[in-house]
């Protein structure tokens, strides 16, 4: 009878024994989880430094905008007179204001009417056309105006709305006019009246002398007219209550209209928000308390981020443990560069006093951190505030006033760079072949409509009826319709109208080779044009920077960007592979699954002959690559092969580099069971340590080994890990020298991260180097043609052909940090190559574990049968034995 419990026939340890195995049996998983949490660890300690990074970055981005240096305050010493706003283009200064009168905004009222809901009129579809000028000369009588002259405004748009029988009341007729968003708004006031107490109040929603409005109609219903028709020059139908009337005050003395009470231009960069009439002083001054709290935020935070790179990099003195990232090199990399960006002076500064962050108080201390001098940094502002944006952030500066910096990629170096312009911007135009004949009569229906296209945008304008008894008053009524018309609004398409002895011009306020202007058609072209107008279209600006052709856009001139050396393999970088499909049996017996043919590097076909045995997955690995090299070697053939499983599916590698490179298809009696139904080829690069794991290269003329780490890559793994682990090597990321790596067709290519006549990537030795670049590479250097200021961005707003100065470009300190934390933590940055490497680690760690745990599982099984057979064996023969003795005992003993 079988035992139910090991041990119980044989006092046997079963348990005890099969559990002391299965500890010497772990120990590779064991040492497989110690790597994997070790793994784990160092993934969680980039995940802290990514967190202070980042934190440190958002400090230097604070100081990395030239508008956080060149702002100011304004403030007036009597806040109930005005209040102030100032920009970086205001002067520091105190400036005495006398406001005598606010602008006002134009406000008329119609007759009184009974009701404010009743009908008004027949119904009859009118349009009010509102149009907006000044009105001068005459006398105004109890509201109304007496021999005055009406002239239009040319930058008012002119608006209209219909009144039919659907909105023919004053309610109706106010909701219309609001709803058309004419620049008035209307509404009902009651005066008491006991029969007709409702008058319809319009209101201009901008001030100034020039918001005064003209109201005209076409249509049929007599009523509306006589109820709404108001010309300051002619019949007006309503009561002024209020005049338009411009702001009046002096600066400093100047005397100073204004339209608005928003006063702009009286003082360059300020705004003035004129609230009562009366005196007061108005100070403006640079706001250095910002700037004060912003860098004190930088050496806070750049001194809490070296505690913590210090924490994971370093051993502790005291308690001699090891930072989890000890020996790193990408964390050592972005340590040493940013201590070296904060300690070297900035060049493109031109004449400026301020070159080093030292000179503004920020000085390294003996321990590392960062200390700041309040008292100097303070001193530097007061002395220098116009030099702390270029120190900090990226910064460029024309010496021509007509020419002014735009913006820059990291494409451009600091420096000096000059401009050249061989042609100005031009904007498109239409002008008329004859000129207009005046006073011309617009009538609605007959001679009011054209047709035309601004900017590629075309519509129908309807201009206001009327009679214009000059060509100025016409140009002034075509410009404020057209720019009135919401389909070239919509588009940002926009025109002025100006009469040269008549004849109108039309032109497009963009500039460039997208502006144009051109009439097609309506009943007014004639009229307005003559038969023949002329469009002329606008072409951009051209010119050089730098001595190098730039490109032209409307105003904006762009440096051409500079060439960047290169390095481009000759062969392919990989080995071809052939994996199975499915786990191989671990079962080889003789003349039924022991041979494999297969042809390496393109050679003619071997077969290999396996050992009949029962195998593990890594010990038949062995074995069928041991046996396929064999049969190699005996072919006389110089093609050698590695083979390796994953969950116990096989791949056969050839170790030949190159388009050389190829694993044939394999056949034979074993080829089914041990890489399944179907084969699949693919290619990847297997880096060894010793043998094919270095690179000696130059970059922008410094000179350094790169270490791979050995494993085996793809294509595009293996392009990210040369590129991180070249710009993370000490020689190359002290120096500031970068590379950007890619691949097309398994064809690796070295890119220098500059550009200009020093840009160059040389590959001139390593053990590595003909593996993955082939027996030669191309080189491509800098030459004479690239363009250190390439992607700098002007901005040429008139003046002259010819020679225009210089741009004087600067990368301040925040720049040049946030640029260097942005290529550490982008996506092809190190950081990211090397997580990507742990967590594939992680994986392959985790694969083999399963792989192990699987195996372990077996073994168990395979210790308890074998012992729990022993232990039933030992039981039976300790019965015999009791038996035998018992036998043994009942002979009779002999005298």
């Amino acid at each position: 009878m079988a035992l139910s419990s090991p041990g119980i026939g044989s006092n046997l340890d079963v348990n005890g024994l099969v559990s002391k195995l299965m500890n010497v049996e772990s120990q590779p998983l064991t040492a497989l989880q110690k790597k994997e949490a070790s793994f784990q660890a160092k993934l969680s300690a980039y995940g802290t430094l990514k967190g202070a990074l980042s934190s440190f970055q958002s400090a230097v981005s604070a100081l990395n905008s030239v508008s956080k240096f060149q702002s100011m305050t304004a403030s007036a010493s009597d806040s109930s007179i005005f209040s102030a706003s100032a920009t970086s283009s205001a002067t520091p200064g105190s400036y005495p204001i006398t406001v005598s009168a606010l602008a006002q905004a134009q406000t008329i009222s119609s007759a009184a009417q009974a009701s404010s809901t009743g009908a008004i009129g027949s119904g009859t579809a009118t349009t009010l056309t509102f149009q907006f000028g000044t009105i001068s000369g005459g006398t105004l009588t109890n509201g109304a105006y007496s021999g005055a002259s009406f002239t239009q405004d040319a930058t008012q748009t002119t608006g209209t709305v219909v009144i039919d029988s659907s909105n023919n009341s004053l309610q109706g007729i106010r909701d219309a006019i609001n709803a058309a968003k004419l620049g008035v708004t209307a509404s009902i006031v009651s005066d008491g009246n006991a029969t007709t107490p409702y008058r319809l109040v319009l209101t201009s929603t901008s001030t100034g002398l020039s918001k005064s409005m003209k109201i005209t109609s076409s249509g049929e219903d007599a009523s509306i007219t006589s109820l709404l028709g108001y010309d300051p020059a002619g019949t007006q139908n309503l009561t002024q209550n209020t005049a338009a009337q411009n702001a009046s005050l002096t600066v400093n003395g100047l005397a100073i209209t204004s339209a608005s009470n928003s006063v702009t231009g009286a003082i360059s960069g300020a705004t003035i928000n004129l609230s009562k009439v009366g005196s007061a002083n108005l100070n403006i001054a640079n706001d250095t308390s910002s700037i004060v709290s912003a860098v004190q935020a930088l050496v806070t935070a750049y001194n809490t981020t070296n505690t913590q790179l210090n924490s994971l990099t370093r051993v502790d003195p005291n308690t001699k443990q090891a930072g989890i990232l000890v020996g790193d090199s990408a964390t050592q990399m972005i340590q040493a560069r940013m201590r070296s960006t904060l300690s070297t002076a900035l060049s493109g500064l031109g004449s400026n006093t301020l070159t080093n962050i030292s000179q503004i108080g920020v000085t390294f201390l003996k321990n590392g951190t960062l200390s700041l001098d309040t008292a100097k940094l303070q001193s530097a502002l007061a002395a220098n505030p116009g030099e702390f944006a270029q120190l900090f952030a990226a910064f460029g500066k024309s010496t021509d006033s007509l020419v002014s910096y735009v913006s820059a990629s990291g494409n451009a170096k600091p420096g000096s760079y000059p401009v050249s312009v061989t042609s100005l911007a031009t904007q498109g135009k239409v002008t008329g072949s004859t000129a207009v004949t005046t006073p011309m009569t617009i009538t609605a229906g007959v001679n009011d409509q054209l047709t035309l296209s601004i900017d590629g945008t075309s519509s129908t304008v309807t201009l206001a009826a009327g009679t214009y008894n000059t060509a100025s008053a016409l140009a002034a009524q075509l410009q404020a319709a057209i720019n009135g018309n919401t389909t070239f609004s919509s588009a940002s398409a926009k025109v002025s109208v100006a009469e040269s002895a008549g004849v109108l011009t039309l032109t497009s306020d963009r500039y460039g080779s997208s502006s144009s202007v051109s009439v097609s058609g309506g009943t007014a072209i004639t009229g307005l044009f003559g038969a023949a107008p002329t469009a002329t279209p606008g072409k951009d600006v051209a010119g050089t920077i730098n001595g190098v052709a730039a490109t032209g856009a409307g105003q904006f001139l762009t440096a051409a960007s500079g060439v960047q050396g290169t390095s481009l393999g000759s062969d392919k970088g990989t080995q071809e592979r052939r994996s199975g499909s499915a786990a191989a049996g671990l079962t080889i017996t003789g003349g039924s699954n022991d041979t494999l043919t297969l042809s390496i590097d393109g050679a003619p076909a071997v077969t290999a002959t396996l050992t009949a045995n029962t195998y593990t997955a890594d010990t038949l690995v062995t074995e069928v690559q041991t046996q396929i090299n064999a049969a190699l070697t005996a072919a006389g053939q110089s093609g050698r092969v590695t083979v390796t499983h994953n969950g116990g599916v096989l791949s056969i590698t050839s170790d030949k580099f190159g388009t050389a490179s190829s694993v044939g298809a394999v056949s034979g009696n074993g080829a089914t069971d041990l890489l399944g139904a179907t084969q699949s080829n693919s290619r990847v690069a297997t880096i060894t340590a010793g043998v094919n794991d270095q690179l000696t290269m130059t970059v922008d003329g410094v000179s350094a080994t790169v270490t791979l780490t050995a494993g085996t890559y793809t294509s595009a793994l293996l392009a990210a890990h040369i590129q991180t682990a070249t710009n993370t090597t000490q020689a190359f990321s002290v120096a500031g020298k970068s590379i950007s790596v890619t691949q097309a067709g398994d064809v690796f290519k070295l890119t220098s991260n500059s550009s200009g006549n020093t840009s160059s990537v040389s590959v001139t030795g390593g053990n590595a180097r003909t593996n993955l670049l082939g027996a030669t590479q191309t080189e491509t250097i800098g030459n004479a043609t690239s363009n250190d200021a390439g992607d700098i961005k002007v901005q040429i707003i008139g003046g002259t052909t010819g020679a225009r100065g210089s741009i004087n470009f600067s990368q301040g300190y925040a720049y040049n940090l946030n640029t260097l934390i942005n290529s550490m933590m982008s996506s092809s940055g190190p950081f990211a190559s090397t997580t990507d490497g742990i967590n594939r680690n992680i994986a392959d760690l985790q694969r083999r574990a399963a792989v192990l745990n699987t195996q372990l599982t077996a073994t168990e099984k395979r210790y308890r049968a074998q012992f729990t057979a022993l232990d039933t064996l030992i039981g039976k023969l300790s019965t015999t034995s009791s038996f035998l003795s018992q036998q043994l005992a009942n002979l009779p003993k002999s005298s």
